[in-house]
């Protein structure tokens, strides 16, 4: 009888035992995996946050002194586009509607581009020139014939020069947007693979007064050999 108590009582010792033991490993498990668990959050949240800077950098507002340089890269585009809009309308030279047509086509491009990236940044674009193009413009506007052909050609020259190519370097310089900098470094790029159709153009003009002009020196030569009197008359 004692016997059986005894053996009894060990049995249940031993199950105490081994049941305490699972217990106490399984309170070991779950905390590991509650620690994992904490660890999973975190890393989430961190590519979380880190893909939301990503995306806020890219439509942050530009700041202000950005947005003066956004405005006057606008008004040169559209201006070129207007200048060229009279040059295929006005002029009569193959070469110079050419031009004409590139220049309306880059600069469009452009603007386009331009005002998708303002637009992302939560700024709308005026669609007008300042008063020193308006002028320009109207000056183009009064002439015709090859008076405005040169005209026109040597302003796009000059505005490659001095104007346009001046403020691209500037705006890649001095730009604060990321964005912007780069918009600036691929118009530019345009800008300049513009210049060889701008001197060939030129050339063209050239050569054309030239031409006539000689035309003109020998037919107003030819004119007055006739008209001068004979010898001893």
């Amino acid at each position: 009888m004692s016997s059986k108590i005894v053996s009894s009582y060990s049995s249940v010792a031993l199950i105490a035992l081994f049941g305490g033991g699972l217990m106490f490993n399984t309170s070991l498990v779950y905390p590991q995996s509650a620690a994992v668990g904490v660890s999973t959050n975190v890393t989430n949240k961190s590519s979380s946050g880190a893909s939301n800077m990503g995306s806020s950098s890219s439509t942050a507002r530009f700041s202000k002194s950005d947005e003066k340089l956004v405005v006057q890269l606008a008004q040169a585009n559209i201006s070129e586009i207007n200048i060229a809009k009279l040059a295929e309308e006005k002029s009569k030279n193959d070469q110079v509607k050419t031009l004409a047509k590139k220049m309306m086509d880059d600069h469009s491009k452009a603007l386009d581009e331009l005002k998708q990236l303002a637009q992302m940044k939560g700024m709308t674009l005026l669609t007008e020139t300042d008063r020193q193009q308006k002028l320009v413009e109207n000056r183009l506007t009064a002439l015709s014939g090859e008076k405005f052909d040169k005209q026109y050609v040597e302003q796009i020259a000059e505005r490659a020069r001095k104007g346009e190519h001046k403020l691209l370097l500037q705006v890649g310089a001095k730009a604060q947007d990321m964005e912007l900098k780069n918009y600036a470094t691929k118009t530019l790029a345009v800008i300049e693979s513009q210049q060889q159709l701008v001197k060939d153009t030129s050339r063209s003009i050239e050569s054309g007064s030239h031409g006539k002009s000689d035309s003109g020196a020998s037919s107003g030569g030819g004119m007055r050999e006739k008209s001068r009197p004979a010898y001893g008359q």
